[in-house]
C-alpha cells in the first residue's frame, strides 16, 4: 500500500478531529451511555469525513476506498470504542449498498444528508434469534398497493435511538431464504416505528443501542434499495466494508492500547526500576506490536484488492478473524502490565479490554469467519459417505 500527500492529509485531519473533538468529552460520553450523534455527525460532514469513498454528487469525495480506510485507522485512536463503532454505521455499514445501488431519488433523500450529517443512519438486520444467521431473519415487508407494509423487530441496533432512519433487511417474498429479501429505507419518524430503553452492555458505552419495533410501518416501495430480492446479496457486500472498517479500526485501537501500556511501564517502578525493563515485559510489547503489523499488512492487502474491484470476502474475513482475536490479546496482555491500575472501571485499557470484545462478535461472529475461511480455503472436512 503506498499512501500519497492526500492520504496523509487526510490522516492529519483526522487526528486533529478526534483530538479535539472527540477524545476530550469521551469520558462524559461513557458516563452517559450515550454522545450527541447528530452534533458530532455535523462536524464531520463538514470536513467530508462522512462520505470519502461515496459519490461526489451526493457531497462525498469520490476517493477509493484507501483514504476511507486511513481516516478508519485514525478513528480506532479514539479513547473508546462505541464512537468510532457509531461513525462506521454511518459510512461502512448502513449507507454503501444505498450509495452502489440506490436510485437518484433515494440517494438525494436519504445518501446526501448522511454523508452530509444531517441524518443518522442506522443498520437493521441482526434480530432477537438471528445474529450472524442473516438467512433466519423474519421481520417482513408485504405489498400494498405502492407501499410496503413492514412487521418484525430488530436487535442490538447501533444509533438506533438517534436514527434518522434504517437500512433494513426484511423478507419480501415467500421465496428461498436468499433470494427473498430486501433493503428497504425506513424512516424513524414513520408511524409504528419504537424502540427499548438503551441495553444495558459490557462495552461500547456510549453507543445507544436499542431494540426496535416495526408495528404495520407504511413506507413507499421506491424505498427499496437497488432491486427486490437482492436484499441478502446487498448485506453480503455490505458485509465486507464492516469487516474491513472493523480490522481497520483495530490496528488503530491496538497501537493506541500499547503505547498508552509502553508510558505507564516507563512510568511505574517496581523493586526500584521501572516495568519497561522487565524483559518479560518488554518482549511481550514487541511481539504484540509484531502482531498488529501482521494484522495491518493483511488489512491493507484487503483493500487493495477491494480497490481493484476483486471479491474480498476470503481476506476480509480473516482480517475481522484476526482483530476480534488480537483486541482480546492486546488488551488482556496490556491490562496485567497495569496490574491494580488495570482492573479499575475508568482505565483506558479496561475500557478497551471490555469493548473490543464485541468485535469477535458483531459484523459475524469469529465462528461464521471461520467458517467462510474454511470453505474458500477448500478446508472444510469431507462428507462421508452413506
Amino acid at each position: 500500500m503506498k499512501f500519497t500527500p492526500e492520504h496523509d492529509a487526510l490522516r492529519r485531519t483526522t487526528k486533529q478531529f478526534v483530538d479535539s473533538q472527540i477524545n476530550p468529552f469521551v469520558d462524559e460520553w461513557e458516563e452517559a451511555g450515550i454522545f450527541p450523534a447528530h452534533e458530532l455527525f455535523r462536524k464531520m460532514g463538514e470536513l467530508g469525513l462522512l462520505g470519502v469513498c461515496k459519490p461526489e454528487e451526493n457531497g462525498g469525495m469520490g476517493l477509493d476506498y484507501s483514504y476511507n480506510m486511513v481516516v478508519t485507522e485514525e478513528l480506532g485512536k479514539i479513547n473508546c470504542g462505541g464512537v468510532p463503532m457509531a461513525i462506521g454505521v454511518q459510512t461502512d455499514m448502513a449507507t454503501p449498498a444505498l450509495a452502489r445501488f440506490g436510485s437518484k431519488e433515494l440517494r438525494d433523500e436519504f445518501l446526501t444528508p448522511a454523508i452530509a450529517g444531517e441524518y443518522v443512519a442506522s443498520i437493521a438486520v441482526s434480530e432477537p434469534h438471528a445474529g450472524s444467521d442473516v438467512a433466519a431473519i423474519k421481520t417482513t415487508a408485504l405489498k400494498d398497493g405502492d407501499d410496503y407494509i413492514i412487521n418484525g423487530t430488530k436487535m442490538w441496533i447501533t444509533n438506533s435511538t438517534q436514527a434518522d432512519f434504517l437500512c433494513l433487511l426484511a423478507n419480501t417474498s415467500d421465496d428461498k431464504p436468499h433470494v427473498n429479501k430486501s433493503l428497504i429505507v425506513v424512516p424513524t419518524k414513520a408511524a409504528g416505528v419504537s424502540f427499548s430503553k438503551k441495553l444495558n452492555k459490557l462495552g461500547m458505552r456510549s453507543s445507544d443501542t436499542a431494540q426496535i419495533f416495526l408495528d404495520n410501518v407504511r413506507v413507499p416501495q421506491r424505498y427499496v434499495i437497488g432491486a427486490e430480492g437482492m436484499g441478502f446479496m446487498m448485506q453480503m457486500m455490505q458485509f465486507q466494508e464492516e469487516r474491513l472498517y472493523g480490522a481497520a479500526n483495530a490496528v488503530g485501537g491496538l497501537e493506541s492500547c500499547i503505547d498508552k501500556t509502553i508510558a505507564y511501564c516507563r512510568e511505574r517502578t517496581t523493586f526500584g526500576q521501572p516495568l519497561i525493563d522487565n524483559q518479560s515485559i518488554h518482549f511481550r510489547l514487541a511481539e504484540l506490536r509484531t502482531e498488529v503489523e501482521c494484522l495491518r499488512a493483511l488489512t491493507y492487502q484487503a483493500c487493495e484488492q477491494h480497490i481493484s474491484g476483486q471479491d474480498v470476502t476470503l481476506l476480509a474475513s480473516m482480517a475481522k478473524l484476526k482483530a476480534g482475536r488480537l483486541m482480546r490479546e492486546v488488551t488482556d496482555s496490556c491490562l496485567q502490565y497495569w496490574g491494580g491500575q488495570g482492573f479499575m472501571w475508568e482505565n483506558p485499557i479496561a475500557r478497551a479490554y471490555r469493548d473490543g470484545r464485541l468485535v469477535s462478535i458483531g459484523g459475524g461472529a469469529d465462528e461464521i469467519m471461520l467458517g467462510i475461511i474454511c470453505k474458500l480455503t477448500n478446508t472444510l472436512p469431507s462428507k462421508k459417505k452413506k
